[in-house]
Order: structure tokens, then C-alpha cells, then sequence
């Protein structure tokens, strides 16, 4: 523990508006913040509206997960060549890229929507695209958020990042549920397509002081071989991108199933849905809020493992029941236990790792939790398909238990991080 560490433990917590968003004193964090709240907001509008529509075309939650698993073929491919590319090139000029090529699928998208030419391949194949673009967008948004603020406001802007969101999440799925049911899947398409040109601007007008470029000599092979080898000295960081894999398979994958759940649990239809997922980023939004509130002050370790114990907790009490009202008030807590867990590992990996390799590693922590989605959205899909999605859900919750058990009782230095 260093001595600013210490400092901040034994201040008095207190909850004001300046240090909740005390990153946003910084410009550039301004014209972030704003840009990606709103780009956000479409994309889940579109994510929301996507799962809904596709299981309207095929009546299938096994193929929720396909489509999950179409996204996510990109990110094992190359996510951790998208850390190389992030320690090489200017992070900023490659999410102008990656969210342009965004921009352009899901116009396509809302394209052959509005035309009723689209077909299941079809959002197969422009899942893929997305993935492919995300797998090199993920590892530069990951790290370009250190670029935006100082050392010491670095994770409250990691908690205000986490915040817009699930802001987003939280406003967003509904919206898309009402936009759906009144004007269709295509409007909630062309919306995202729009809202990219919000963070794509304000990324252009960001000023940075001039800064000495790294002088690349080896190849991106050596420079991923470099990372690699650096990451396994690195116990903690191997040891939090571990709980974000497991989480992130057996926890966060239950959304997969939320339009299934919409109709066959909860008999509602489209608006249903989205306010599942908004139920979920209510929840996120409050302690994303409360981390960013206190970041100088928690435990971080206690906090991400509170979040780990509760995440299963919640998740059994969710496959039991059949009631909206109480579904909602669950997927609050679901939503508030991934974001400790997510926030916090995100956060604490950013201030353990070495600015040289900064990029390569939040690239294979980025595939922790990218490339663990969409086998975790394929693997439920096929049990929900087989043995209904309350069994799947459980049977997923018993799982994430266990290894939560085991991180307990074999890694007790998690939980007293600072």
C-alpha cells in the first residue's frame, strides 16, 4: 500500500457532487463523457432491440446465443493483437475507425430492416463485423481513458465510464422497448447509427499536449510475446481477469436470455424486455455512482468481492420466480453486483499495471471479459434451449457459487486490496 493510499483511508468519506465527478473538471473527459453517453444510448437502444427482433424471427434461444457467439469469434481472433495496435498507434485516431465502421453496420442494419429484406444471416454476419471492429476498439477505450485525466482521477473516471454506461443501459433498453412496440426494430437501428457521430465528433475536437511517440523495432509477434511474458509475473492481474472470465461467462450472460424471459416466463413482448435490461442498469448506475462517489476511500478488493458473493445470490433468487415486479427489483441487484465486480477489476488492473505495457494487457483483459460473452451467451442459450431458461439460469448461479467459494478460501489477498 503506498502512502497515498493510506492518506485517503484515513480521510473521513463524504459524498459530494465535486468529488463524484471529479474527473470531469478535465476537457477532454468532458467531450468523452458526453459523446459516449450518447453513442451508448443508441447502442443499447439497437442491442435491445436486436435480441428482440431476432428472437421474433426465429423463436429460438439458442439462437440468442449464436448471434452472442457471432460477436464474439472476433474478439479470440483479435483482441490481443487490438492491445498491440493500442501501445502502437494513436488510440484516439483508431476508435475514429472502429466507431466509424460502427456507424456504417448498423445503418446497413436499419437498412435491410426498413426494406424487410433482412434475414437471421444477415444479423449473424453484421454481428460478426461488429465484433471485429470491437476487437480493436475495446483495448484503445480501455487504455484512452488514461490519457484523459491524471493519475489521481483515474478511477474515478474508470467508475463515471462505468456509469454512463449503465446510464445508458438503464434509459436506453426502454426507450428501444416503447420504439420497438410503436415503430419497429429499424427506427431503434438508425437511431444508434446516428448517435455514433456524437462521440466520432467530439473525438476530433480533443486537444493533447504533444507527446514523444514510442519507437516501435520489433514485430507486433514480438511485442504480443513481450506483454505476454510481463503478464505472467503479474499474479493479481491474472488473478482479477480470472473473476472477470468467470463472471462474465456464468454471471453476465443471463441477458442473453432476457427477451426469451420477456415472453415465455413473463408472457410480455418487446417493452418487457427493455425494461429488464433497464431494471439491471438502474441497479448499476447507483454503484457505479457510489464507487465513484467514494473511490478514495474503499477497499477495492472488498468491494469487488462483496459484488462477486452477492452476483450468484441474486441470480438464484431471479431464476425462481415469475413476477415482473420482483424480476426488476432483482436485475437491480444483478446490475449493482456485476458493475463491483467489473468496475473494480477494470480499475485495479489500470493502476497495477506498467505504462509500457499498459495497452497489450488491458487487451487480454479486455478479452476476459469480450471473449467470455459470447461463449457465455452460447452456452446458456443451448441450456435454456434444452431444459427452459430458469434451469439454465440456475444451474449457472450453482456454478459461479462454487468458484466463488474457491477464490474465498485460495485467494484471500483479493478481498484486501486497496
Amino acid at each position: 500500500m503506498d502512502n497515498n493510499s493510506k492518506e485517503s483511508l484515513s480521510e473521513k468519506p463524504h459524498l459530494s457532487w465535486q468529488a463524484t465527478f471529479a474527473a470531469l473538471k478535465h476537457r477532454n473527459y468532458r467531450l468523452w463523457f458526453i459523446g459516449q453517453i450518447i453513442s451508448l444510448f443508441g447502442s443499447w437502444m439497437q442491442m435491445t432491440a436486436q435480441g428482440f427482433f431476432i428472437y421474433e424471427l426465429t423463436r429460438s434461444p439458442a439462437f440468442l446465443g449464436f448471434v452472442g457467439f457471432a460477436n464474439g469469434i472476433p474478439t479470440w481472433l483479435f483482441m490481443v493483437y487490438g492491445g498491440v495496435i493500442a501501445d502502437r498507434y494513436s488510440r484516439r485516431k483508431i476508435m475514429i475507425v472502429t466507431q466509424t465502421i460502427m456507424m456504417l453496420l448498423a445503418f446497413i442494419l436499419a437498412g435491410l430492416t426498413f426494406t424487410h429484406l433482412v434475414e437471421p444471416w444477415h444479423i449473424l454476419l453484421l454481428t460478426f463485423g461488429l465484433g471485429v471492429a470491437n476487437a480493436f476498439d475495446a483495448p484503445a477505450r480501455q487504455v484512452f481513458v488514461n490519457e484523459l485525466v491524471p493519475r489521481e482521477n483515474l478511477l474515478n473516471a474508470i467508475a463515471l465510464n462505468s456509469m454512463m454506461f449503465h446510464t445508458a443501459a438503464a434509459v436506453g433498453p426502454a426507450v428501444a422497448g416503447i420504439t420497438y412496440a410503436v415503430l419497429g426494430p429499424g427506427w431503434c437501428f438508425i437511431i444508434n447509427g446516428i448517435s455514433f457521430l456524437a462521440v466520432i465528433y467530439n473525438l476530433l475536437i480533443m486537444k493533447f499536449q504533444p507527446i514523444q511517440k514510442r519507437i516501435v523495432n520489433k514485430s507486433a509477434f514480438k511485442e504480443l510475446q513481450d506483454g505476454l511474458q510481463y503478464l505472467k509475473t503479474q499474479k493479481t492481474i491474472l488473478l482479477i481477469m480470472l473473476v472477470v472470465s468467470f463472471s462474465t461467462f456464468f454471471g453476465l450472460s443471463i441477458a442473453t436470455l432476457f427477451p426469451a424471459w420477456a415472453v415465455r416466463i413473463l408472457h410480455g413482448g418487446a417493452a418487457t424486455n427493455g425494461f429488464l435490461q433497464t431494471a439491471r442498469g438502474i441497479g448499476a448506475v447507483f454503484c457505479s455512482l457510489f464507487i465513484a462517489s467514494l473511490s478514495r476511500f474503499i477497499v477495492r478488493g472488498k468491494i469487488l468481492t462483496t459484488g462477486l458473493i452477492s452476483l450468484p445470490i441474486f441470480m438464484i433468487l431471479f431464476s425462481l420466480n415469475s413476477s415482473f415486479i420482483i424480476s426488476s427489483l432483482i436485475l437491480v441487484g444483478v446490475g449493482a453486483a456485476i458493475i463491483a465486480i467489473n468496475n473494480l477489476a477494470n480499475g485495479l488492473a489500470q493502476t497495477l499495471v506498467s505504462e509500457e505495457f499498459r495497452g497489450r494487457v488491458m487487451g487480454v483483459y479486455s478479452f476476459s471479459f469480450f471473449g467470455f460473452m459470447p461463449l457465455g451467451a452460447l452456452w446458456i442459450g443451448m441450456l435454456a434451449e434444452h431444459f427452459g431458461s430458469p434451469m439454465a439460469i440456475f444451474l449457472n448461479s450453482i456454478i459461479l457459487f462454487i468458484f466463488v467459494g474457491v477464490v474465498w478460501f485460495y485467494a484471500p489477498k483479493l478481498r484486501k486490496i486497496i
